[in-house]
């Protein structure tokens, strides 16, 4: 098993790294330096998962945020992806070998996280600020996982998730997904759009909260990108946690998803870039 992104220093942090948000009883976003994970679970639940595995070199963080919540020996029974950038699987590695716990991803998702198949290189072509013209400088090559990563089953179930449901996401990766409850319509939406400018290196730091489409510079389908965000507002979210940016809830959730969601052209897709056809 091997993640030679644990060798990797990404040296941006935003103003909420560490500051974790209880957003109903059962789901807790914990942001690391410029990305989000969850954990869904109650306190005293054992079945309770891990959703996404944050930046390179954040093992030790979030192992003593989770055993804070759940106690040094009640360890999560999987590890759900949205996606394998290295942003959402820094940590991976480090968590598998803690923990034995299985992965689970789309499919699609899975020659990224078997040595197969990298992803393309940052495009520092797209518009949108520093952190667009550094992302080529981002890892962007596979993990190997190995036997430790499984498909997610066809039927849209999420294993050891009651109630949640995973949709397919497309455009940001082929294979990324969102997660979503229908009793509370909780989503966990992954990268497939965000509450923060990506782009920018500053509205990193600050988290200054607006809907945005996926990050531009890694991105590879607009048109599936869209699709999906048409998809995600039609579920009509009460609270959504993006994969960036502080979670984003009520009638500014609806109004600006709705708003993305028709005028995604002129929001989220750059003017020009590799994939922008």
């Amino acid at each position: 098993m091997e993640n030679s992104y644990e060798d990797r220093i990404i040296p941006v942090t935003s103003i909420t790294s560490g500051i974790g948000q209880l957003i109903t009883p059962d789901v807790y976003c914990l942001p690391i330096q410029i990305v989000n994970i969850c954990f869904v679970g109650e306190p005293n639940d054992e079945n309770w998962v891990i959703v996404d595995a944050g930046m390179p070199r954040s093992s030790d963080t979030i192992i003593e945020a989770a055993e804070k919540r759940y106690g040094s020996s009640n360890k999560p029974a999987a590890i759900i992806l949205t996606h394998g950038h290295f942003d959402h699987v820094g940590a991976i590695t480090d968590l598998i070998k803690h923990w034995d716990v299985p992965v689970f991803s789309h499919k699609l998702e899975l020659p990224y996280l078997t040595g197969k198949e990298s992803y393309p290189e940052g495009d520092s072509t797209v518009d949108g600020g520093l952190v667009s013209e550094a992302s080529p400088l981002f890892p962007n090559h596979s993990i190997n996982l190995e036997n430790h990563v499984q498909a997610l089953p066809d039927n849209g179930k999420v294993p050891f998730m009651n109630d949640w449901r995973w949709i397919h996401t497309p455009g940001h990766t082929k294979g990324h997904i969102s997660l979503f409850r229908d009793t509370d319509q909780v989503l966990i939406a992954g990268d497939a759009f965000v509450t923060v400018k990506q782009e920018s290196l500053y509205k990193v730091i600050t988290q200054q909260q607006e809907i945005s489409g996926p990050p531009k510079y890694f991105t590879t389908n607009w048109q599936d990108a869209w699709e999906s965000v048409k998809k995600l507002n039609d579920l009509k979210p009460a609270v959504a946690i993006t994969g960036h940016g502080v979670p984003m809830s009520g009638e500014f959730l609806s109004t600006e998803l709705e708003k993305l969601s028709k005028h995604f052209d002129s929001i989220a897709i750059p003017e020009h870039g590799r994939f922008v056809h």
